[in-house]
């Protein structure tokens, strides 16, 4: 099996994923999959795809995250390996997308307006 690639948008975070044969070693940025998500609650959310398409220890996913926070990053990942996984095994497809682990979720953080403090939050009324 050849490299496959794929790519995961969160937030305004972004994940490059190269996925190829292996014992399910994942690197994020050149450190460990643990030592860069240290949050077990995390992990479970990246390792998703991975258990619902029986992936277990085949693959070896190497990660380029850029932008975001924890979360975003995490979710960005979890989009770019379920994505990847379906152009390996395409028969994992349905099992992936009846848990929605192949939509990318749109929402992004609304701009803070002039004049006021925040993006819909106003300075207090006052008539006199």
């Amino acid at each position: 099996m050849e490299t496959v690639n794929a790519i995961g948008r969160r937030k305004s975070a972004i994940a490059r994923i190269y996925i190829s044969e292996g014992k399910g070693k994942i690197t994020v940025n050149n450190r460990a999959f643990e030592e860069y998500f240290p949050l077990q609650q995390i992990q479970n959310i990246i390792q998703q795809p991975i258990n619902l398409a029986e992936a277990g220890n085949k693959y070896d996913i190497i990660v380029n995250l850029k932008g975001g926070g924890t979360t975003g990053q995490a979710e960005a990942l979890r989009l770019a390996i379920a994505r990847a996984i379906v152009k390996i095994k395409p028969e994992s497809k349905e099992a992936l997308k009846s848990v929605k682990l192949l939509t990318r979720d749109s929402r992004e953080v609304e701009r803070k307006k002039a004049g006021q403090p925040g993006a819909r939050k106003r300075f207090q009324f006052s008539k006199r």
